[in-house]
């Protein structure tokens, strides 16, 4: 089924033109990527779709069948009312009896809830409930007679993703789900979860994400607004990469092409021909074209930046005994490090654990309740927060920069002036002469960003740092955290971020236990999956081992994790061969377990590179699955036995 078709679609704010006569179509199941620097209208367009904004001009069609959802960066609420009125703010009878069972079963008001039992029965109401019980539970939202207006911007990003999840899954048939930064405010539980669900559900989506695994997780293609046109490219985000790099080689091409074809015109030009021909006429009118395309210029995000930061001395931060409680919750429990120069350190875990306490601890902003931080005379900490910009009074971006220093020095003994830096940072000379207030939000995201770094810290706090940036500024961001010399501790949910930058992670399990883990995020969802797989395994095992009882089912009753044998055959005893094999599995098992221990052990070593994790991380999948297999084979074997 047909969706969405544009034609010639231009948009404009006074004489800045975001996109120029763009056209493309969405069909039913398309899965889109829609990917720009801040502030280059991708908002706008899903605006346009949604019919909160028009077109300059151009022609725009929805199929009358389709219903347009749009999961904006700032939500509206009505916020005198409460989570739950919120969330169920359509008035049907299917909703109204669920959000009248949720409420009954929030005040645990069981004569209500037994009333309501039969309603649910007689709307076939149970199929959806669940569904609805699944989102609120993942997304983690609860409280619901809370109201909104008390609610932090975590939670009503959460809020407002239920919301949206709920509408489509109940009103729509064909729906058109838009989705812009659905990730920010999720933790990496909670994004996992909503990949799966997107998949699961089949919705027809267009989004806007800065998450490149997310991004890869749930679309198909990739549209591109850049120079006020709109690129289309089908695969991964490596692909699009890839494509795009392709397309620019050809682009350049083209314009040096330009560049020699305009300078022969320009040369015939001021000779200012006096023969007022046709032919002459022509060539004059298309002597503009060429001159537009000669003098069109391809911005290349990636940015190698030499760093003359801050001498790091012997000692950088040590960490003693360290205690943090705020009354039941136990954020700290003796945490114990000694940072050495370089390092690079991811910090993950549940939102409410403390990530964010930890970093101020480190800082010295707030105090541990026992143990001791001990930070070198040559420390000058860089901290990006969630706090975002702090401004007294409106200034032009320039300003705000040059407000902090005119100059960054480089490690070559040169330096760059503030504009210098800003370009580096994408904002245009035009840009740097507009309002922090008038800045998109993202653009604000980036100019903190830029004002941590313009102050050369040699150690960088990074909280949430990826949350309303874009694709090419995150580009930049890694490009020069990878040159960077100094130490990086970074609290992040973008997963390939972290992948791409740390070197080992500080892992908040909760109860203020915090694990200090050899590897990337990758390596240790890879770690945590096969752990949970060996602990599950080794219960069956155990347990078949000693049967005296038999395993049984959730209802209780009595399994066998081997098939079931045909009625009245007799038992097969193992044979010769079936007793060396598992005489040999025996002793395998085992030396498999040890080589997967001492790769793990090698993983925590001091100076491995990226390449170096990931062959030992690829090395220890490939012993989990050959343990996988034997045993199971082991299993089918001890049954003869």
């Amino acid at each position: 089924m047909h969706y969405v078709s544009a034609e010639g679609l231009t948009k404009s704010y006074g004489v800045n033109p975001l996109f120029r006569n763009i056209s493309f179509h969405i069909n039913e199941g398309d899965k889109i990527a829609l990917i720009a620097r801040n502030g280059v209208g991708k908002s706008t367009l899903l605006r346009i779709l949604t019919g909160q904004e028009t077109p300059d001009s151009g022609k725009l069609f929805i199929h009358k069948d389709v219903t347009v959802a749009l999961f904006e960066q700032d939500p509206k609420f009505d916020e005198n009312r409460t989570v739950l009125e919120n969330i169920f703010h359509v008035n049907h009878p299917v909703l109204n009896v669920i959000r009248e069972y949720e409420a009954a079963a929030e005040a645990e008001d069981g004569e209500a809830m037994a009333e309501l039992f039969g309603k649910m029965d007689d709307l076939n109401a149970w199929e959806f409930e669940v569904k609805v019980k699944q989102i609120l539970s993942k997304l983690n939202v609860h409280h619901l007679q809370q109201k909104v207006s008390d609610l932090s911007g975590g939670q009503r990003k959460r809020v407002a993703l239920a919301k949206t999840l709920i509408d489509i899954g109940f009103e729509h048939k064909h729906t058109l789900l838009m989705m812009d930064e659905p990730t920010n405010h999720l933790d990496v539980e909670m994004i996992e979860w909503l990949e799966n669900y997107l998949n699961q559900e089949n919705v027809t989506l267009l989004l806007v994400t800065h998450d490149r695994y997310f991004l890869d997780a749930v679309s198909e293609e990739i549209w591109e607004l850049e120079r006020e046109n709109l690129y289309v490219y089908t695969g991964d985000y490596e692909t699009y990469m890839e494509r795009k790099a392709a397309r620019i080689e050809s682009e350049q091409a083209s314009i040096d092409k330009a560049k020699n074809e305009y300078r022969k015109e320009l040369e015939w030009m001021r000779k200012q021909p006096k023969a007022r021909t046709t032919k002459s006429k022509s060539r004059q009118d298309s002597f503009y074209d060429v001159e537009a395309r000669a003098k069109q210029k391809i911005e290349d995000a990636q940015v190698q930046l030499q760093v003359k930061m801050s001498r790091l001395g012997g000692k950088v931060i040590e960490a003693k005994k360290v205690y943090k409680s705020y009354g039941d919750l136990a954020i700290l429990k003796g945490f114990d490090h000694t940072f050495s120069k370089g390092e690079r350190v991811g910090v993950i875990g549940k939102n409410g654990v403390g990530k964010s306490t930890f970093l101020n601890i480190l800082q010295q902003l707030e105090p541990a309740d026992s143990g001791k931080i001990n930070v070198g005379d040559t420390i000058v900490f860089g901290n990006f927060s969630q706090q975002g910009l702090v401004i007294k009074e409106n200034v032009r971006v320039i300003e705000y920069v040059k407000n902090i220093a005119e100059n960054f020095p480089l490690a070559n003994g040169g330096s760059l002036s503030a504009a210098q830096f800003l370009e580096l940072f994408l904002f245009t000379p035009d840009k740097q002469y507009t309002y922090v207030n008038s800045l998109s939000g993202g653009e604000k995201k980036r100019l903190q960003l830029l004002s941590v770094l313009f102050q050369n810290p040699n150690f960088l706090i990074l909280d949430e740092p990826t949350n309303d940036l874009d694709l090419p500024t995150l580009a930049v961001l890694e490009n020069f955290l990878s040159e960077y010399k100094g130490c990086v501790l970074i609290v992040s949910h973008d997963r390939y971020f972290m992948d791409r930058l740390v070197d080992h992670l500080f892992v908040f399990e909760g109860d203020g236990v915090v694990r200090d883990f050899p590897g990337n995020y990758s390596n240790y969802r890879i770690w945590l999956k096969e752990n949970d797989k060996k602990e599950n395994k080794w219960q069956v095992l155990e347990a078949h081992k000693s049967q005296g009882k038999s395993l049984e089912d959730a209802s209780g009753k009595p399994v066998s994790i081997m098939p079931e044998a045909v009625p009245g055959a007799a038992k097969k005893k193992a044979s010769f061969k079936e007793k060396r094999e598992f005489e040999l599995l025996e002793k395998e098992m085992p030396a498999l377990e040890t080589e997967k221990e001492q790769l793990t052990a090698q993983m925590g070593a001091a100076g491995l590179s990226f390449e170096q994790l990931n062959q030992l991380s690829a090395r220890i999948g490939e012993i989990t699955a050959l343990l996988e297999e034997k045993e199971l084979r082991w299993l089918e074997l001890s049954e003869l036995m």
